[in-house]
């Protein structure tokens, strides 16, 4: 499919058009990318790989390529994050590898997919990143430089090496979280034996009854794992509503496709 572009002053439309990379769909008239990688190259994960020193938050101005207001991919808009400060998500990662090696990323720089790097939708380029799969505990810190993944459900896209350090080149996707780096910020540690559940999160309430509601409409579509979760948030009580525990992507897809039939189309991935 083809990138549509909003209709916007031919300059404008120059800059929005340079940030897309490897990770993107490209503009009309080129050939058309090869698909993120979602199966290994190889299922061993090279020692020397997996020694390499994590990236380094450092201070650095924002790339004049790929940091537009807004750009659109397949009819979808997305808005570029002026600053990384406080951004944590969890959702599902997965990487690409080498039919993207040394193609340029987002910010113009050649992709290396044996470095410690990754492609996000919106943060701005470049950022820092600390990126734990919520399965084994596995971290690793990554500097952002291109944009993608566009596979719905899909939160960002790792080097090889990220992905062999983090233990998910077998499987090709993992689920993680996600959270942004400031220099000099020390990163959050997840021992393997702190590893908490994973669960989808359907809605989130101020008022347990509307929460009590959704849980019974869950649970007679056949949700049978449905229930509420409680908490003080700035003084205030929120109820939670998510089903789950869930330990594989598979089951995380499948879950939020079969909530997005029953109209609730912004599901996401929680943990206590």
């Amino acid at each position: 499919m083809l990138i549509q572009q909003p209709s916007y002053p031919s300059y404008l439309l120059i800059g929005i058009g340079l940030i897309f990379s490897a990770c993107q769909n490209p503009p009309p008239n080129t050939p058309p990318p090869k698909p993120t990688v979602t199966t290994p190259v190889s299922s061993t994960k090279p020692t020397e790989l997996l020694s390499l020193p994590d990236a380094t938050p450092r201070a650095e101005p924002l790339s004049k390529r790929g940091n537009p207001a807004f750009y659109e991919v397949q009819g979808e808009r997305y808005f570029v994050k002026s600053s990384a400060v406080g951004y944590v998500e969890r959702g599902v990662a997965s990487w690409y590898g080498p039919g993207f090696h040394q193609e340029f990323t987002s910010n113009g720089e050649p992709y290396d997919m044996y470095g410690l790097t990754a492609a996000h939708k919106t943060l701005p380029l470049p950022c820092y990143v600390q990126v734990t799969n919520l399965s084994n505990g596995k971290q690793v810190t990554l500097r952002v430089n291109d944009r993608g993944p566009f596979k719905t459900g899909r939160i960002i896209d790792l080097s090889y090496t990220a992905a062999a350090k983090l233990d998910m080149l077998r499987d090709g996707t993992a689920l993680v979280e996600v959270r942004a780096l400031t220099p000099g910020e020390a990163n959050t540690s997840l021992p393997n034996n702190a590893i908490k559940p994973i669960y989808v999160q359907a809605g989130a309430f101020n008022s347990a009854s509307n929460a009590d509601r959704l849980v019974g409409e869950l649970r007679n579509k056949g949700f049978s794992q449905a229930g509420v979760y409680s908490e003080m948030l700035n003084g205030q009580s929120l109820f939670r509503v998510r089903i789950g525990p869930i330990n594989t992507v598979n089951h995380f897809d499948q879950i939020v496709s079969q909530l997005k039939a029953l109209g609730i189309a912004d599901a996401r991935l929680a943990s206590d």
